[in-house]
Protein backbone atom coordinates (compact mmCIF):
# COMPACT_ATOMS: atom_id res chain seq x y z
CA UNK A 1 0.00 0.00 0.00
CA UNK A 2 3.02 2.55 0.92
CA UNK A 3 4.42 1.61 -2.43
CA UNK A 4 1.33 2.37 -4.23
CA UNK A 5 0.99 5.79 -2.35
CA UNK A 6 4.57 7.04 -3.05
CA UNK A 7 3.95 5.76 -6.64
CA UNK A 8 0.92 8.23 -7.07
CA UNK A 9 2.52 10.51 -5.70
CA UNK A 10 5.60 10.70 -7.87
CA UNK A 11 3.06 10.58 -10.82
CA UNK A 12 1.40 13.62 -9.50
CA UNK A 13 4.83 15.00 -9.83
CA UNK A 14 5.88 13.90 -12.84
CA UNK A 15 2.75 15.66 -14.51
CA UNK A 16 3.35 19.44 -12.22
CA UNK A 17 6.89 18.95 -14.27
CA UNK A 18 6.60 18.30 -17.40
CA UNK A 19 5.81 21.69 -18.81
CA UNK A 20 8.68 23.94 -16.94
CA UNK A 21 11.08 21.07 -17.89
CA UNK A 22 10.90 21.75 -21.38
CA UNK A 23 10.88 25.69 -21.20
CA UNK A 24 14.21 27.00 -21.61
CA UNK A 25 15.40 30.27 -23.41
CA UNK A 26 16.64 29.60 -26.37
CA UNK A 27 18.60 30.61 -29.86
CA UNK A 28 16.48 29.32 -32.80
CA UNK A 29 16.89 27.75 -35.59
CA UNK A 30 19.99 26.49 -33.56
CA UNK A 31 22.42 25.85 -36.64
CA UNK A 32 23.83 28.03 -39.24
CA UNK A 33 26.16 27.82 -42.28
CA UNK A 34 29.78 29.58 -41.77
CA UNK A 35 30.10 32.82 -42.95
CA UNK A 36 26.28 32.96 -43.72
CA UNK A 37 23.97 35.87 -42.95
CA UNK A 38 21.34 34.00 -40.73
CA UNK A 39 18.16 35.54 -38.93
CA UNK A 40 17.84 34.44 -35.20
CA UNK A 41 15.17 34.98 -32.43
CA UNK A 42 16.04 34.76 -28.46
CA UNK A 43 12.73 32.39 -27.69
CA UNK A 44 11.76 33.74 -23.73
CA UNK A 45 9.14 31.94 -22.20
CA UNK A 46 8.03 32.40 -18.63
CA UNK A 47 8.26 29.49 -16.69
CA UNK A 48 7.02 31.25 -13.52
CA UNK A 49 2.56 31.06 -12.21
CA UNK A 50 2.62 34.52 -10.38
CA UNK A 51 5.46 36.88 -11.73
CA UNK A 52 6.22 38.65 -15.50
CA UNK A 53 9.34 38.74 -17.39
CA UNK A 54 10.28 42.01 -17.52
CA UNK A 55 14.17 41.79 -18.52
CA UNK A 56 15.95 39.62 -21.19
CA UNK A 57 19.89 40.29 -21.24
CA UNK A 58 22.10 38.30 -23.83
CA UNK A 59 25.80 37.50 -24.25
CA UNK A 60 26.73 37.40 -28.04
CA UNK A 61 30.13 34.99 -29.09
CA UNK A 62 32.42 37.95 -30.08
CA UNK A 63 33.14 35.95 -33.34
CA UNK A 64 29.72 37.10 -34.91
CA UNK A 65 30.04 40.13 -37.34
CA UNK A 66 27.51 42.69 -38.60
CA UNK A 67 24.79 42.32 -35.96
CA UNK A 68 21.49 44.31 -36.07
CA UNK A 69 18.60 43.88 -34.07
CA UNK A 70 14.72 43.54 -35.14
CA UNK A 71 12.62 46.35 -33.75
CA UNK A 72 10.93 45.41 -30.34
CA UNK A 73 7.60 47.46 -29.51
CA UNK A 74 7.33 48.31 -25.97
CA UNK A 75 10.98 46.97 -25.13
CA UNK A 76 13.95 49.31 -24.66
CA UNK A 77 16.95 47.68 -26.24
CA UNK A 78 20.50 48.67 -24.88
CA UNK A 79 24.06 47.00 -26.43
CA UNK A 80 27.43 47.22 -24.96
CA UNK A 81 30.27 46.95 -27.17
CA UNK A 82 33.63 45.56 -26.85
CA UNK A 83 36.90 46.14 -28.71
CA UNK A 84 38.33 42.95 -30.95
CA UNK A 85 41.96 41.68 -30.71
CA UNK A 86 41.70 40.51 -34.25
CA UNK A 87 39.33 42.77 -36.57
CA UNK A 88 36.60 40.97 -38.64
CA UNK A 89 36.53 41.61 -42.44
CA UNK A 90 32.54 42.24 -43.30
CA UNK A 91 31.71 42.61 -46.98
CA UNK A 92 35.70 44.47 -47.47
CA UNK A 93 35.32 46.17 -44.28
CA UNK A 94 36.99 45.97 -40.79
CA UNK A 95 35.13 45.59 -37.93
CA UNK A 96 37.24 46.54 -34.80
CA UNK A 97 34.57 46.26 -31.97
CA UNK A 98 31.40 43.46 -31.31
CA UNK A 99 28.36 43.96 -29.30
CA UNK A 100 29.12 41.97 -26.46
CA UNK A 101 26.08 42.41 -24.99
CA UNK A 102 22.53 42.91 -25.68
CA UNK A 103 19.47 43.84 -23.33
CA UNK A 104 15.75 44.28 -23.63
CA UNK A 105 13.89 45.67 -20.95
CA UNK A 106 10.60 47.16 -20.19
CA UNK A 107 8.07 45.21 -21.85
CA UNK A 108 6.14 41.94 -19.95
CA UNK A 109 6.20 38.20 -20.63
CA UNK A 110 3.18 37.33 -18.85
CA UNK A 111 2.81 33.89 -16.99
CA UNK A 112 1.82 30.95 -19.54
CA UNK A 113 3.07 32.91 -22.35
CA UNK A 114 6.35 33.43 -24.22
CA UNK A 115 8.07 35.83 -26.60
CA UNK A 116 10.63 36.38 -28.92
CA UNK A 117 13.44 39.25 -29.81
CA UNK A 118 15.18 38.63 -33.38
CA UNK A 119 18.47 39.29 -34.73
CA UNK A 120 20.40 38.70 -37.36
CA UNK A 121 24.44 38.32 -37.78
CA UNK A 122 27.41 36.99 -40.20
CA UNK A 123 28.62 33.39 -39.20
CA UNK A 124 32.45 33.19 -38.48
CA UNK A 125 34.21 30.73 -41.03
CA UNK A 126 34.70 28.51 -38.64
CA UNK A 127 32.99 25.22 -37.48
CA UNK A 128 31.93 24.90 -34.07
CA UNK A 129 29.23 25.55 -31.28
CA UNK A 130 28.02 29.34 -29.87
CA UNK A 131 27.56 29.69 -26.62
CA UNK A 132 24.92 32.59 -26.07
CA UNK A 133 24.37 32.89 -21.95
CA UNK A 134 21.07 34.45 -21.06
CA UNK A 135 19.67 36.10 -17.96
CA UNK A 136 15.72 36.42 -17.32
CA UNK A 137 14.33 38.95 -14.98
CA UNK A 138 11.04 38.72 -13.12
CA UNK A 139 8.90 41.27 -12.25
CA UNK A 140 9.68 40.14 -8.60
CA UNK A 141 13.32 40.75 -8.80
CA UNK A 142 14.26 37.93 -9.57
CA UNK A 143 16.58 35.81 -12.16
CA UNK A 144 16.78 33.38 -14.03
CA UNK A 145 20.99 32.72 -15.29
CA UNK A 146 20.89 30.75 -18.46
CA UNK A 147 24.39 30.02 -18.50
CA UNK A 148 25.00 25.84 -17.61
CA UNK A 149 25.97 23.38 -20.37
CA UNK A 150 23.49 20.95 -22.32
CA UNK A 151 23.07 18.64 -19.28
CA UNK A 152 22.30 21.41 -16.92
CA UNK A 153 18.86 22.52 -15.36
CA UNK A 154 19.47 26.01 -16.64
CA UNK A 155 21.17 25.61 -20.29
CA UNK A 156 23.01 28.36 -22.12
CA UNK A 157 21.36 29.05 -25.75
CA UNK A 158 23.87 27.18 -28.49
CA UNK A 159 24.18 27.72 -32.07
CA UNK A 160 26.02 24.92 -33.88
CA UNK A 161 27.79 26.62 -37.02
CA UNK A 162 28.58 23.75 -39.47
CA UNK A 163 30.46 23.91 -42.89
CA UNK A 164 28.48 25.89 -45.71
CA UNK A 165 27.89 23.77 -48.94
CA UNK A 166 30.37 24.59 -51.49
CA UNK A 167 29.34 27.20 -53.98
CA UNK A 168 26.44 28.55 -51.28
CA UNK A 169 26.27 32.35 -51.42
CA UNK A 170 26.32 34.08 -48.29
CA UNK A 171 23.30 35.97 -48.78
CA UNK A 172 21.76 33.35 -50.31
CA UNK A 173 22.41 31.41 -47.40
CA UNK A 174 20.79 33.94 -45.62
CA UNK A 175 17.20 33.92 -46.75
CA UNK A 176 17.46 30.23 -46.20
CA UNK A 177 18.20 30.48 -42.87
CA UNK A 178 15.73 32.83 -42.41
CA UNK A 179 13.09 30.31 -43.24
CA UNK A 180 15.08 27.74 -41.59
CA UNK A 181 14.65 29.97 -38.73
CA UNK A 182 10.59 30.04 -38.85
CA UNK A 183 10.32 26.26 -39.88
CA UNK A 184 12.56 25.03 -36.83
CA UNK A 185 11.05 27.65 -34.72
CA UNK A 186 7.74 26.31 -35.28
CA UNK A 187 8.93 22.43 -35.29
CA UNK A 188 10.60 22.98 -31.86
CA UNK A 189 7.60 24.43 -30.67
CA UNK A 190 5.57 21.38 -31.86
CA UNK A 191 7.95 18.92 -30.55
CA UNK A 192 8.07 20.34 -27.41
CA UNK A 193 4.21 20.93 -26.91
CA UNK A 194 4.08 16.93 -28.17
CA UNK A 195 6.71 15.65 -25.80
CA UNK A 196 4.87 17.57 -23.17
CA UNK A 197 1.47 15.69 -24.06
CA UNK A 198 2.75 12.61 -24.44
CA UNK A 199 4.57 12.71 -20.86
CA UNK A 200 1.16 14.44 -19.44
CA UNK A 201 -0.97 11.65 -20.70
CA UNK A 202 1.26 8.39 -19.64
CA UNK A 203 1.56 10.27 -16.34
CA UNK A 204 -2.43 9.91 -16.58
CA UNK A 205 -2.95 6.81 -17.33
CA UNK A 206 -0.70 5.91 -14.65
CA UNK A 207 -2.28 7.99 -12.32
CA UNK A 208 -5.51 6.43 -13.28
CA UNK A 209 -4.07 3.02 -12.89
CA UNK A 210 -3.05 3.45 -9.76
CA UNK A 211 -6.02 4.75 -8.02
CA UNK A 212 -7.83 1.78 -10.10
CA UNK A 213 -5.67 -0.72 -8.02
CA UNK A 214 -6.00 0.90 -4.89
CA UNK A 215 -9.57 0.76 -5.10
CA UNK A 216 -9.64 -3.08 -5.98
CA UNK A 217 -6.98 -3.43 -3.43
CA UNK A 218 -9.28 -1.90 -0.18
CA UNK A 219 -12.18 -3.81 -1.73
CA UNK A 220 -10.38 -7.06 -1.23
CA UNK A 221 -9.71 -5.89 2.10
CA UNK A 222 -13.34 -5.52 3.07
Amino acid sequence: MRKLILTVIAIGLLIVGVAPALAHVTVQPNTAATGSFSRFVVRVPNEKDASATVKVEVKLPETLAAVSFEPKPGWKRTVERKPLATPIDVEGEKQTEYIATVTWEGGRIEPGEFDEFGFSAKMPDNVGALTFPAVQTYDNGEAVNWIGPKSADEPAPTVTVTKAAAGTDDHAAASSDTNSSDTNSSDDSDSSKTLAWIALGLAVVGLLFSIGALAMSRRRTA
